[in-house]
């Protein structure tokens, strides 16, 4: 799956184009009798309407893949995958607007009271880990690592308008003007290198290139070789051609990490790995297209996640949240709080326990 190419044909796709083509192939199955979903058999489901899906830019990928394979494998079934950012996925959720939403970050505490208001009750599903990654032009042959208070000292607010050039940064570092590309506000990619960075979310200067659209920053910084920005893992990699990305230092005298899955599972690339997350409504859990689908999900998210180049989370960890969706374990395991610095192995300590 090339994230690429799958954002850029749409900000919301629905892959029941997907369930034509193979239906074109062998017999149509029957129509469901009603207007209600159909019960799944097998790995065949039915539902008159679409299982609706919004939210994160870098979750996008998992959850389009597995919609895609999902609908190929239960003809008549569609599934929508909308990318407005983790902030809109989880406004239009917190309306009841969506059935499930992909979310980088955890929903926050204003988002939680949003969906108490409106009724809306739901599960907290961590899917994967990314590695947030940092990255400039392929020519930049001036930086190879960069620390957090760097990138602090880039990002804070009070940097607007006075860091403008690299070598106010590092003095090792040329006389070049920087220009930025970085998420916009409604990503949950923003939050959470703010919160990491600046140590407050949504705490950043505000004169750079901002889209919620990852490929958006991918051209951005591809075609500048002054640029410096951030973006998910599967999106690096996916154009790893075009860009480099940096090694991080977490804190003084600490050695400095490449991004990698490998760096990820051991816990080393902090503080910018991060869980991944769908949230799914209720009372949309109750119907049995949208069971299906979760089902599916959670059985093929591991090997879809490395597909599109995420870190998967243990066997362990997908049959803990097997076991919350199946005893109604609703609500959050972060009460609102941000998720920086939780590794694989605390994440499933926090899931495990609640």
């Amino acid at each position: 799956m090339n994230p690429s190419c799958a954002v850029r044909t749409s900000r919301i796709l629905s892959i029941g184009l997907a369930a034509l083509a193979l239906a074109a192939c062998g017999p149509a199955q029957p129509p469901a009798a009603s207007g209600d979903s159909a019960p799944a058999t097998g790995r065949q489901a039915r539902a008159a309407a679409a299982i609706s899906i919004d939210g994160s830019s870098t979750v996008f990928p998992i959850s389009e893949a597995i919609a895609e394979e999902f609908q190929m494998a239960n003809r008549g079934m569609r599934v929508t995958v909308g990318v407005s950012g983790t902030g809109g996925g989880m406004k239009r959720f917190c309306r009841g607007e969506v059935d499930i939403a992909n979310a980088s970050r955890p929903i926050q505490k204003e988002e939680m009271a949003a969906c108490e208001s409106a009724g809306i009750r739901y599960f907290e599903l961590p899917v994967a880990y990314d590695a947030l990654t940092v990255v400039v032009n392929p020519r930049n042959d001036w930086v190879s690592e960069i620390t957090i208070e760097e990138l602090r000292k880039i990002w804070e607010p009070a940097a607007q308008g006075t860091i403008t050039r690299w070598n106010q940064v590092n003095p090792d570092w040329p006389d070049r003007p920087i220009n930025l590309y970085g998420a916009g506000a409604d990503s949950g990619t923003f939050d959470y290198f703010t919160e990491v960075v600046t140590g407050k979310a949504k705490s950043s200067r505000g004169d750079f290139t901002a889209s919620e659209d990852d490929n958006v920053l991918v051209q951005g910084v591809a075609n500048d070789v002054n640029a410096l920005g951030y973006m998910g893992f599967a999106y690096y990699v996916d154009n790893r051609d075009k860009m480099r990305s940096l090694a991080i230092a977490p804190g003084e005298g600490k050695p400095a990490v490449q991004p990698s899955i490998e760096t990820v599972i051991d816990g080393s690339y902090m503080p910018l790995s991060r869980p991944m997350f769908i949230y799914v409504n209720a009372a949309a859990y109750e119907r049995a297209d949208v069971r299906a689908f979760l089902d599916f999900y959670l059985d093929n998210v591991g090997r879809l996640a490395e597909d599109v180049n995420y870190v998967p989370l243990p066997a362990e960890a997908y049959a803990v949240i097997r076991r919350h969706l199946e005893e109604g374990r609703l609500g959050t395991v972060f009460k609102g709080e941000p998720a920086t610095a939780v590794s694989i192995e605390k994440l499933l300590e926090k899931e495990t326990a609640f």
